[in-house]
Parts: C-alpha cells; structure tokens; sequence
C-alpha cells in the first residue's frame, strides 16, 4: 500500500480522495487546533503534527510519522494570491516572496524536496503561476531537484463535483484524468437531506441563524441572485449570499461563502455545503459553526481529489 502525508491538511478532503483510491494517510501537518481535530477525527490512522510548518524540518515528520511517504500532498494557503482578497499584493513576485502567508508555498515545496517522496501534488489557485510567479515556481522547484514539474489546471464540476472550483495542481508527473459525462446540480447533491429544524442524525446539519435584516429580504431572491455584492482585487464584484439554482452547479464555495437553499428562506448547513464539495456524510467537521464553514469552503473537492488519487496510483502502479 502507498503511503502519503498530507502538508496544509486542513479538514482533509484531498487526503479523502487518496483514501478512497487505496493510499494509506500515514502524517498530516496543519497548525490550527480545530482542523487538526477534524483530521484526526476522519483519519485517525494518521500522525497529525500541529505545527508551524515554517518551524519543522523533515526529519521531524518522520520522526514523528515513523515512516517514508510515497506521496506527499500539499495545500498551502491561497489568500495571498487569489483575485477574491482585496487586500493582495500588486506585484506578483511579492506574494510569494514578501508575504508571510505567500512564503509558506516556499516552505511547502522546501519539504515536499526534503521529503523526497515518487510523486508529489501541490494545490493552490491558478493566480499562484500568474505572470512572472509560474518562472519563479519552476526555478524554486528545479532548486531543490524538481527540473521538470507539470502545472495541471482542474475544474472540480469536471469530475462530479455540485460546485465551481478551477484550482491548480504542480505535480513532477502529468495529471489528466478523464472528465465524467454528466454534472452533478444542487438539488441533486442536497435535495434528499431533511430540513435542519427536523429531528436527524446527520452530523453538521444544524440551523443556521440569519439577522434580522437579511431575514426580511431573502423570500424575494431569486435563483441566482445574491443578497451581498462586495469588492475583489482590481475592482472585480463578488458575490455572497446567492439562492441557489436548484438545476444548476453552485458557484465556487470559499471560507466566507453563505449560500440561501433553492426552495427554503434559510441559510445553507454546513453539511450541505460539504455536499456541495462531495464530502461524503461521515466526513465529521469540528470546532465552531463559523471554523466548520471555513474548513468546506478551503478544501479540496473530494470527486477531484479522487480523481487526482487515481491517475497517481496508475503512475506509481506502472513504475513500481
């Protein structure tokens, strides 16, 4: 059985689809408390090392895990890149190198090197490799002895998953994996869930309360429309609060994003959200509602994660 550790793990959904296709999740490392507890609650056969990956050095992973992964994955934070934070920086090179948040992609790919793993996947946005970052990735790469990776440009809806997600893969092997024929909508994803008030056993299906305001204004949305409009970087609009189109895919699902179901003035679950991005029922989400939302909407996908898992197990598979 190959063997992976997951770097950024958050609450484990690109672990998830690796599962599903036959990896053994031998270590994760995340440094905030409440994703580490939903990691270790999903995958307790793993060793999760709540630390600052900045402040680790391979050898304490392995010390710690007791073994050599086959497979590293890696998810380091998005925020300093992606077009929805404002607040990002002008010039490219410096989201990478002067951002704090930017250079844990440094650390990450300084331990998937330190790691030596067959076959490693990082993920982030496309806007990672946007203008002169996609040169400075290869040349960070090829300084530890990547001098040939591959950058794999995914949309989730592709593979089954009910909502948008375009998200970038560098591996050091080529990742395609075939489309499926038909996408999945919402109500195909939630429809048969109950209503939240109900009495149920469904983990992470509570009520969400809604202030008064945007109470009152919801029952006149209609599908598509959002009850929130707010500033991207470069003055793009985005949007938040959207009634969701039944027969439609969901837009892109972010740690702030708040969804009104297609056919009940309420908010979306956090189960419902997790359906959205393919987490099956007994994937647990803990800590607080808000944490909970935070750790759906910073996943990866689990049909693409699996789809990913796949084409890295036929790999490993034929150069054994």
């Amino acid at each position: 059985m190959f063997k992976l550790i997951d770097l950024f793990c958050g609450a484990g959904g690109f672990s998830r689809g690796f599962k599903e296709v036959g990896f053994k999740i031998i270590g994760a490392v995340d440094n905030f408390w409440p994703v580490a507890e939903t990691y270790s609650t999903n995958f307790p056969e793993a060793v999760v090392i709540v630390e600052d990956i900045k402040e680790l050095t391979y050898k304490d992973i392995l010390d710690q895990v007791g073994d050599e992964p086959d497979v590293v994955i890696a998810s380091p934070p998005c925020e300093p890149f992606t077009a929805a934070n404002i607040g990002r920086r002008e010039n490219p090179l410096e989201r990478l190198y002067d951002d704090p948040i930017g250079r844990l992609t440094l650390h990450g790919i300084r331990m998937i090197a330190d790691l030596q793993p067959k076959v490693f996947v990082l993920e982030n946005v496309p806007q990672l490799i946007e203008g002169p970052l996609r040169d400075a990735i290869r040349k960070e790469f090829a300084r530890v002895g990547f001098k040939e990776i591959y950058f794999n440009i995914l949309r989730a809806e592709d593979y089954g998953n009910p909502s948008r997600r375009t998200r970038l893969f560098i591996s050091n092997i080529k990742i395609k994996p075939k489309p499926v024929k038909k996408r999945k909508t919402v109500i195909e994803a939630i429809g048969d869930l109950p209503d939240p008030r109900e009495p149920h056993d469904i983990p992470n299906h509570q009520w969400c309360p809604i202030p008064r305001r945007k109470r009152k204004k919801i029952p006149y949305l209609s599908w598509g429309e959002p009850l929130v409009r707010y500033m991207g970087a470069k003055g793009k609009v985005l949007t938040n609060w959207v009634r969701l189109h039944p027969y439609k895919l969901a837009p892109t699902i972010l740690g702030n994003s708040r969804f009104i179901h297609p056919f009940d003035d309420r908010l979306l679950t956090v189960r419902e959200h997790a359906r959205l991005m393919s987490f099956p029922d007994d994937h647990v989400f803990c800590g607080g509602r808000e944490v909970q939302y935070d750790q759906v909407g910073e996943a990866v996908p689990v049909v693409l994660a699996k789809a990913i898992a796949e084409e890295v197990m036929r790999y490993l598979k034929e150069h054994s």
